[in-house]
Order: C-alpha cells, then structure tokens, then sequence
C-alpha cells in the first residue's frame, strides 16, 4: 500500500514541488512549496477524519494534498490537469491501485476555481483546503509598496483555520484579517468565487460551509 511517507519523501515530488514554487515566484505568485502542500495535506485530511471517513480515504485526500500543485513545475496554466497526470504516473510506479490512484487524479485536476468540481470526496475536501489557505506566510515580496491585490489580501490575513463540527455537518472557514491593510470588501473581490467553489465542496460532503471573517459570518 502506498503511503503519505513514501509520497512525501519520493524525489520526483519533492523535486517538482520544489521547482512548481521557483518557477511561480519568478511570475510573481505567492507561495506555493512545500509549505502550502503541507498545509493543505493537512486540512484535507483532518476534514475527511472529522467527518468520519475510513483512514484509507484520509490517508488518500493527505497525499492528493502533497501532490496538488506539481503541475506549476509544467506551466500555470492548466496546472491541475497536468499535475493529475504527473500524479498519475508517479502513483502508478510507487504500484498504487488504479482505482486509489484515479481518486487523487480527479481531486487534483478539480482544484482550481476555472475548472473544477467536488467529484468525489477527496477532492472536496481538496478544494475546500487549497483555497482555505490565505495567510501572510504565503507572501514573498517584502515591499508594501508594491504589493498587488493577491499580495495584500494574503499579507493581512494573520490567522486562518478550518473548523470541522461533525454532528452538525458543519465546515467553517475563520480568518483574522488586519482591515488597516485591505478592507474586507477586497478580500471579497478575489475570493468570492474560490468561497462558491467551498460551499459546493462542502455540500458534496453534505456540510454546510460558513465563512468567519474577525468574528463575523458572513457566509
């Protein structure tokens, strides 16, 4: 069976990861290394546990969390599509099960907001992960007075974090954001699809999604 640890630890990934971050900083994205796949590994599967889900299936949705972005070492464009297919080879010669592997492929290639749906649970819980990560440790240029709308939104979230209520199938995305740096209404010009996206994604898993911006729900 293959696992998070041989995923996490294989060359290939590491090295595609690696290079998806470098080649994305020099357009100007935020971060998007090791540490935005950990994170979003993480949530992922902290969702599918909370929610009651076999470990099998949470184990599933932290790998596809790993492995979500690699097609930036390709080309932004199209990213998911091409990191489900990289995916799909690396699974395949690691001898995962074709079945297990055509999960992680379609979670991956339903990620981004263009394109994508919660066809399945794992990429549900993907979907609702990658665009719950917005923080201000994803922000690489270091000069305010340059920063960009994706730059001051993602600098003045200070914390973000996913709450999971099982019994009452609730999925809730909380933010602090510092309002001196963006006002909310900005947040909601890059976000509002991404949030569409969460609500759909929640609904599959048969939650509802709230978003908690300062203390407010405004979802």
């Amino acid at each position: 069976m293959v696992t998070l640890e041989m995923v996490r630890n294989n060359i290939e990934v590491k090295t595609y990861i690696e290079y998806a971050n470098i080649h994305l900083g020099e357009i100007g994205f935020t971060e998007h290394g090791f540490r935005h796949a950990g994170i979003v590994s993480k949530i992922a599967s902290n969702i599918l546990r909370e929610l009651g889900f076999s470990e099998r299936e949470v184990e599933l949705a932290a790998i596809a969390g790993i492995l979500h972005d690699i097609g930036n070492a390709v080309n932004r464009h199209d990213h998911g599509q091409t990191g489900a297919i990289l995916a799909m080879r690396i699974l395949r010669e690691l001898g995962m099960d074709p079945e297990e592997i055509a999960l992680i492929a379609a979670a991956i290639g339903n990620h981004e907001e263009e394109y994508g749906h919660a066809v399945n649970r794992i990429a549900a819980a993907i979907i609702l992960a990658d665009k719950s990560d917005v923080h201000r440790g994803r922000v690489r240029n270091r000069e305010i007075a340059t920063f960009d709308i994706h730059d001051r939104v993602n600098y003045a979230a200070e914390k973000s974090e996913v709450l999971v209520n099982r019994e009452d199938r609730i999925i809730e995305l909380r933010v602090v954001i510092d309002t001196s740096i963006v006002p909310l209404m900005e947040y909601f010009e890059i976000f509002l699809t991404r949030m569409i996206m969460c609500r759909k994604a929640a609904d599959y898993l048969k939650c509802q999604f709230r978003l908690v911006i300062n203390d407010v729900r405004l979802l």
